[in-house]
């Protein structure tokens, strides 16, 4: 599941901590039963493969999205393949830094200090390769951070390399204000009017 919660992407309602998966299989969600996680890594191990092969297809048949459409990923391999497969398509890497050891609103996702440890070293790690070495690796045009951590010398830094970034994603109007008149940068929106909500 995305959030914390079933409301957004089912006909449900409650925390996903207070609920079992039997509860939660119950919900209606479009088009789609929601799986265990053994479900979703059998369905996710050949997917990098299965997703750049749809995506060639698609370019090939309407290659004037070329112009308008860009393939982002927070899973460098679906990029790196993408790249690999088809060296005309725009591509991103999506990253959120702390996104293995901590939630998005920045509580950490474990209780013991060791386990909790563990993955911050972790996101150390993941952190250095995006910004170092994955990037790179991936030939991407484009960054996309999560909008707490985008500021100007980030901007500066990955303009030198000729990437460009955009956050993500920039919902409330103050948000949006100081990323076009101070930041003059892009951003990811939920909303174009009113103030909603953001989802990590």
């Amino acid at each position: 599941m995305h959030d914390n919660t079933v409301d957004r992407t089912t006909d449900g309602t409650g925390q996903l901590c207070d609920l079992t998966f039997e509860q939660i299989r119950k919900n209606d969600f479009p088009d789609e039963k929601i799986p265990t996680l053994r479900q979703a890594v059998a369905e996710w191990r050949p997917w990098a493969n299965t997703a750049t092969d749809a995506l060639k297809k698609i370019y090939l048949e309407f290659p004037q999205i070329y112009n308008d459409s860009i393939i982002c990923s927070f899973l460098p391999e679906v990029i790196y393949k993408m790249r690999q497969t088809d060296q005309n398509a725009v591509t991103a890497l999506t990253h959120r830094p702390w996104s293995l050891s901590h939630t998005g609103d920045g509580k950490p996702c474990y209780d013991t200090f060791w386990k909790q440890s563990m993955f911050v070293a972790m996101d150390i790690l993941l952190d250095w390769s995006m910004h170092n070495i994955l990037w790179y690796l991936c030939g991407i045009s484009v960054f996309l951070l999560q909008k707490d951590f985008v500021s100007p010398d980030y901007l500066k830094k990955w303009s030198a390399k000729g990437i460009q970034v955009v956050g993500w994603t920039v919902n409330i109007f103050d948000e949006k204000s100081y990323y076009e008149s101070h930041l003059g940068s892009s951003y990811i929106t939920d909303s174009m009017l009113e103030d909603c909500a953001s989802q990590f």
